[in-house]
């Protein structure tokens, strides 16, 4: 082996080799997600795993997910071992996305007139984070928000979930922002 040393009694040539220990050991390593993956992070939105990095914690070497969320422009560590555990999940195929936006526009029951027990049903859904769960939270909170006004809470729910499902459908359906909230809006509307 090449001794890279700079002069340090062998730096460089330690910190190459462990680089490419750390690349291998990445490299080999089975994860749920792929670099570069868009990924759906429950509550936060559609983000890209931009890398994956390990850090010291205890004295033990644990990789963590970098997901990058260009909707807040903020970058994320997720430990590896946690990400199915926060609801860290691929986006939908193409199929689910197309059932979503149908079930958006179906008739359903009506949702508990007490927003206090809606507000605490929909923060469950929303938690989950499915694709389904989100647009039951769009398609309950759209349609009573048009028999009464929905309180302040309420009101930010319905957009923070709205705009979840806008970004996971625009990137499932291959569709612009635009696009999408009219596809949204006309399903809602039952256009």
């Amino acid at each position: 082996m090449v001794n890279f040393a700079s002069g340090r009694g062998g730096a460089t040539h330690y910190t190459l080799n462990r680089r490419l220990r750390y690349i291998l050991c990445v490299a080999d390593k089975k994860y749920p997600f792929k670099l570069k993956q868009k990924v759906v992070y429950p509550s936060q939105g559609v983000g890209v795993i931009n890398s994956i990095i390990e850090r010291d914690l205890h004295g033990e070497k644990v990789p963590y997910f970098v997901i990058y969320l260009e909707v807040t422009d903020m970058t994320i560590l997720t430990p590896v071992d946690k990400a199915e555990e926060l609801g860290i999940r691929a986006i939908v195929p193409v199929e689910e996305a197309q059932k979503a936006l149908e079930f958006i526009g179906e008739a359903f029951e009506p949702i508990p007139s007490d927003w206090k027990l809606r507000y605490q049903m929909n923060m469950d859904l929303l938690k989950k984070g499915t694709i389904m769960d989100i647009a039951s939270i769009v398609r309950s909170l759209y349609h009573r928000s048009k028999v009464k006004e929905l309180p302040i809470m309420e009101r930010k729910l319905y957009d923070s979930a709205k705009k979840l499902f806008e970004d996971e459908l625009a990137f499932a359906l291959k569709k612009t922002k635009e696009e999408t909230e009219i596809l949204i809006h006309n399903r809602l509307e039952n256009k």
